[in-house]
């Protein structure tokens, strides 16, 4: 069993109808999917990989060796440990440029281009997003932009690594969560596999394909599907042989955005209507994920309707 892989450009032909089918079924029954032909061109993709593998070894793989998880790895004796990731991570935002890594040649710039191009690719899919649900256009955008006026989606971006570990069955490299957020793309390894996905009581890989993106539904979007399209368990384990790289990305809703089921998508019975998830600024939300993010979803939905 494998997660869909689908073709964004077959959006544009005779099999626009059926790509737009595939599309809503991944998100209704896997929460995931592969997307090829996104338009992102093949080169900007090898100097991402490039400038990650790069800015890792230079920047670092040394700090890695002092990290508190690998402390607590060299310390606990044969106790799994069940509060911390086998991760490297650092976090780019538009707000945070200065701070991007900037003994890395290329780094910066690659990357400000390659956000640049998932940030469209991001709000095209919602736009299909919107499609497939019978939301009027840009229905999904406008929510996640909030009152405040356009363009007030958060989008950011986790480049991170996953090093060999000397013990794969202690720690995870990241332990199962759903993603809080609206809609993920995700750029993983080539060749180093890990990430895998919830599906039907059972763990499946996420097989590495070159260069495709991956694309995964948020908890948001699960919200404003009113349920439809539900966000996926996910998690990845460690290796003992591997230095895994994942570049994820995320277009949230900003934090005074508020979220709701969307009104097309609710029916109305004989008293009330049937909305499966409540109304809440996206802000709270987050203050509830950060405390609960390796915890059921549904308390975090009654947790933030209490709010």
């Amino acid at each position: 069993r494998a997660i869909p892989v689908l073709d964004f450009s077959k959006l544009n032909g005779h099999e626009r109808a059926k790509t737009l089918a595939h599309i809503a079924n991944a998100c209704e029954d896997w929460g995931f999917f592969h997307l090829v032909n996104h338009g992102i061109a093949e080169d900007l993709l090898e100097r991402v990989k490039k400038v990650s593998t790069d800015f890792y070894k230079l920047e670092r793989e040394e700090n890695f060796k002092n990290s508190k998880v690998v402390k607590l790895l060299n310390e606990t004796g044969d106790k799994k440990l069940e509060n911390v990731d086998w991760e490297d991570i650092i976090t780019l935002t538009d707000d945070n440029v200065n701070e991007w890594p900037s003994q890395t040649p290329g780094f910066k710039e690659t990357f400000k281009e390659f956000r640049y191009e998932l940030k469209k690719l991001a709000e095209k899919i919602l736009e299909v997003l919107d499609e497939n649900l019978g939301l009027p256009k840009g229905h999904i955008k406008k929510a996640f932009d909030g009152e405040e006026g356009e363009n007030n989606a958060f989008f950011g971006t986790k480049v991170s690594h996953y090093p060999p570990s000397p013990n794969p069955e202690r720690v995870n490299g990241l332990r199962p969560h759903t993603d809080a957020g609206g809609l993920i793309l995700l750029f993983q390894d080539d060749k180093v596999g890990g990430l895998q996905v919830w599906k039907d009581g059972e763990w499946i890989d996420v097989e590495p394909l070159k260069n495709t993106i991956v694309i995964s539904v948020g908890d948001q979007i699960e919200v404003i599907s009113n349920g439809l399209y539900k966000s996926a368990w996910h998690r990845v384990f460690s290796t003992t042989d591997s230095n895994r790289r994942s570049v994820a990305s995320y277009y949230n809703p900003s934090h005074k955005a508020t979220i709701a089921p969307a009104p097309q998508l609710m029916k109305e019975t004989s008293e009330e209507w049937n909305q499966a998830y409540p109304k809440f600024v996206f802000g709270d939300y987050m203050s509830v994920y950060y405390q609960q993010k390796f915890h059921p979803k549904e308390p975090r939905f009654q947790a933030v309707s209490a709010m």
